[in-house]
């Protein structure tokens, strides 16, 4: 049976000697439509008439939306390439585009390679994963370095062994402020110190605050520049190391957007390949996210539309580890309770860790560990893996120096469990070096 195909080529030469060849002789694919741009594929693809297309890497507005949208339609895609235009392989093969094919390629090559990116595409969807795994089935992004090195190997910290690449450490918590910034901010910050390279992420679709928690108080272009760059397929780890900004002694941060009306440039597909790439860049990677888990945007649109929790989702998928953070007063341990219900819901394979913030006796009584770990336990199945006292002095220090705790309040005890979840994390000796005067910002 022959596999029906859509072509959007830009050289209509080749396009026309294509199509004619297909006709002419049986390769196994015919062309049911020629498109002319974009959304001509697009309204094509939806009709469910082709399986595969065949498109040119000049195609006006070509991405990874755009092929996103398209494997969501069940089209596999082969790029046209001019020969010996590298640019262009390297922007297709970072999109993810299953095969890239020189255009003065023969007609059999070009319908073989078609029909196999077709098969590949249906055998990932036959398989029972969910969806935002579903870009995996394309060509993995060219590097820009190679591989680094993990930190902690053989560590028996929690739940993060040896593996190829970075760590992602994703810290996220519910509605109600409990705290997972700051959560996220020390804990990179205990990490580098360990001696380990860390990358921290504001992902943060509601607007982010580390970049002025650290005194970084410009618009830098930090997660949103990276996620355009990894959505026009231009993304690279040197790319995405000049748009963080080196706070020195292995702490890299990569700001998030500064108003909240910037969340569409934070879609779900450039996210997973920033921490692809962030993942190249550090041996560890925190990312502070989102405390919204709903996806009801897909449920009020005909066609494909941004979701405003989208980052936060896909940052909580690819996590290897998700940080669950708790404040310890009444009102935020029944948010956390209800919150972690529908964390466990919206990302099953997640498998969270339970951080309670703000711990203090003033709102528990008695023995406020105990109390607030009985009450957590008794709630949700799970012990707390770290108790963060509440030190208002410290934290306050800290914020108005635009300083790390570690460097202003290193006795603190915030500091103190933070740093103990680190090492645990990490799965190195609970030693830290001392050091003089503060963190040290890039010159821009």
């Amino acid at each position: 049976m022959s596999l029906p195909i859509l072509t959007a080529v830009t050289d209509s030469e080749v396009e026309a000697g294509l199509v004619s060849a297909f006709d002419r002789r049986d390769l196994g694919v015919t062309v049911v439509r020629r498109c002319v741009d974009l959304p001509d594929l697009f309204a094509a693809a939806t009709t469910g008439a082709a399986r595969a297309a065949l498109l040119s890497a000049d195609l006006r507005r070509l991405d990874r939306d755009a092929l996103t949208r398209l494997a969501m339609a069940g089209i596999a895609v082969v790029g046209l390439i001019a020969p010996g235009d590298e640019d262009a392989d390297r922007r297709l093969r970072q999109l993810g585009v299953a095969a890239v094919i020189p255009a003065d390629a023969t007609a059999e090559v070009v319908a073989g390679a078609v029909v196999e990116a077709s098969r590949a595409l249906a055998s990932h969807t036959a398989a029972p994963t969910n969806w935002p795994a579903a870009a995996s089935s394309y060509s993995e992004p060219l590097l820009g370095f190679g591989q680094l090195a993990p930190a902690g190997a053989g560590t028996d910290g929690l739940g993060l062994g040896e593996s190829g690449g970075g760590r992602v450490i994703a810290v996220w918590g519910p509605a109600g402020a409990p705290g997972r910034t700051t959560i996220a901010l020390c804990l990179a910050a205990e990490i580098a110190a360990l001696g380990t390279s860390t990358l921290l992420v504001d992902a943060d679709s509601y607007g982010g605050a580390i970049g002025q928690l650290v005194g970084l108080l410009e618009e830098a272009p930090g997660l949103a520049a990276a996620a355009r760059s990894a959505n026009q397929g231009l993304l690279d780890v040197p790319r995405l190391a000049l748009l963080c900004r080196d706070l020195g002694e292995g702490l890299r941060v990569l700001p998030g957007i500064s108003r909240p009306s910037r969340w569409p440039e934070l879609r779900p597909a450039s996210i997973e390949t920033v921490l692809s790439m962030a993942r190249r860049l550090a041996s560890y990677v925190v990312v502070d996210c989102g405390f919204c888990l709903e996806a009801d945007e897909e449920l009020s649109f005909d066609t494909a539309a941004p979701r405003r929790n989208g980052a936060t989702l896909a940052v909580l998928e690819a996590a290897d580890v998700v940080l669950a953070v708790t404040s310890a007063e009444p009102v935020g341990l029944v948010r956390f309770v209800r919150g972690l219900a529908d964390l466990r819901e919206t990302v099953p394979a997640a498998d969270p860790l339970v951080v309670v913030n703000r711990l203090r006796a003033s709102v528990v009584g008695g023995d406020p560990a105990r109390e607030v770990s009985r009450a957590i336990l008794r709630h949700t199945g799970t012990e707390p893996v770290a108790l963060v006292p509440y030190d208002l002095a410290g934290l306050d220090a800290a914020q108005v120096a635009c300083q790390l705790l570690r460097d202003i309040a290193p006795t603190s005890p915030a500091r103190l469990a933070i740093r103990d979840l680190a090492t645990r994390l990490a799965g190195r000796p609970g030693v830290v070096r001392r050091r003089r005067g503060g963190f040290r910002r890039q010159s821009r």
